[in-house]
């Protein structure tokens, strides 16, 4: 199987699941999108490395890189090698004196821990195929001018119950540009 590439996006907070974050993986070189919903302390310690901040006191994630490297491990790769009822598992690839070990690993601290290391993130065509989603630039622009137009906009008409029953559905259909539009209409409603 080939391994596909990916790049952290970016991390917004989840509007499906109080308290979680998604990260946004994108195909290097590509127009699929990878969203992974995660935790709050994960994203917290993702965004960290991200922003390049310092905290006081070392996290678990940068523990564990100094750990690792103390004893002459590096890590090479991170790679998400299987999705499974909505839950993505991912390895750390991880070298030592020449040997090559694999460590199962949740996707969240894998990618944590990946950023930190400053390794490439892969995953597999299969897996990119069944839970991406293709970003189609022309048509988010189409969509997005249609918002501004509100003599287009479907929504301009739509009562709230109508517009809460869109943001379900774009939710449920990971649409979360279309989620976030409708999510504002709705707040400035009230």
């Amino acid at each position: 199987m080939d391994k596909v590439k990916l790049e952290i996006a970016g991390l917004s907070y989840s509007q499906t699941q109080s308290g979680a974050y998604a990260l946004v993986l994108t195909e290097s070189g590509g127009k699929r999108s990878l969203p992974i919903i995660i935790g709050g302390f994960e994203a917290q310690a993702i965004a960290i490395e991200l922003e390049k901040m310092t905290p006081t006191r070392p996290l678990t994630h940068d523990l564990f890189k100094s750990f690792a490297q103390s004893f002459g491990i590096q890590l090479k790769e991170v790679v998400i090698y299987n999705l499974s009822e909505g839950i993505f598992y991912a390895k750390l690839v991880c070298e030592k004196d020449g040997q090559l070990s694999e460590i199962d690993a949740r996707t969240s601290d894998a990618i944590a821990l990946g950023v930190r290391f400053q390794c490439p993130i892969f995953t597999f065509e299969e897996i990119l195929a069944s839970a991406g989603i293709v970003y189609d630039e022309q048509a988010e622009e189409e969509e997005e001018e249609d918002l501004e137009n509100v003599e287009a906009d479907p929504i301009a008409g739509m009562s709230i119950e109508e517009l809460e029953e869109q943001l379900e559905e774009a939710i449920a259909q990971e649409n979360y540009e279309k989620a976030s539009r409708l999510r504002d209409e709705i707040n400035r409603r009230k």
